[in-house]
């Protein structure tokens, strides 16, 4: 029953126009291609699995996905615009929030929010 919700999830992203004119650093899978641009957004699924059977049968998958806001000192104040963008986008799609933390990687000077989601696809 595994869906493949990255796509899904990308095309959400990339769908609100506002979150692209905020994040011209770009959208990305797990890993950043320039790890200078900011602000920028990476999202990583924490989670694909089965979760409720009928017989012996998946009927439903539990997906969760962190999506992480990186910013520099210079772009910070946009971190807000964009968590209320991805906060939109995320809700859209049917996920819901089960947490966001606010952090600093003190090793390379970069602001890090990351919002956590969570959706059962049917």
């Amino acid at each position: 029953m595994s869906f493949d919700a990255k796509s899904e999830l990308l095309a959400g992203l990339k769908a609100n126009q506002a979150l692209v004119s905020l994040c011209t650093g770009g959208f990305h899978n797990r890993k950043a291609k320039d790890v200078n641009a900011f602000p920028r957004i990476v999202y990583t699924e924490i989670n694909n699995a089965d979760d409720s059977f009928a017989d012996n049968q998946a009927i439903t998958s539990e997906v969760r996905f962190q999506i992480s806001i990186f910013t520099n000192e210079s772009t910070v104040s946009k971190e807000t615009p964009i968590a209320k963008e991805v906060d939109k986008v995320m809700k859209s799609l049917g996920y819901s929030r089960y947490s966001s933390v606010d952090l600093y990687e003190e090793d390379v000077s970069v602001y890090h929010k990351a919002m956590r989601y969570q959706k059962i696809f049917r």
